[in-house]
């Protein structure tokens, strides 16, 4: 993946970016429904952080700058997992619920990766 690709609609951008509204519906969900304000708030953080952060890439001042922002995108997305996990686990969120989040956090952690082992190997 290139800056060019990430500057023209490409499916990491546009998936990362329905996710963060996802995380603000989820985090709206949290507060309104469950009085819920620390948890919410950490999901709403890391969920959207990984949005920002692929949108932030396509203006990296190198590819080493590049790297490191999809890199960072990946550990929040990672984080975000595991705030799923826990409200799910904790039943803030249902079987249900999580279950239609899921595969969209999955399949964003399986293109950050995808996207920085091609820019890891000089294909950029």
């Amino acid at each position: 993946m290139s800056n060019e690709q990430l500057k023209n609609n490409d499916p990491l951008n546009e998936k990362s970016f329905s996710f963060s509204l996802r995380m603000i519906k989820l985090f709206k969900y949290m507060q309104n429904n469950h009085k819920e304000y620390i948890l919410s708030k950490q999901i709403l953080r890391s969920g959207t952080a990984v949005g920002a952060l692929i949108r932030e890439a396509k203006y990296a001042q190198s590819k080493a700058d590049f790297l490191n922002k999809l890199m960072v995108a990946l550990k929040e997305a990672n984080e975000t997992k595991y705030w799923l996990e826990l409200l799910h686990q904790s039943d803030y969120i249902d079987q249900a619920m999580y279950k239609s989040i899921e595969p969209d956090i999955n399949e964003l952690l399986k293109l950050l990766v995808s996207s920085t082992k091609t820019v890891k190997q000089g294909s950029l």
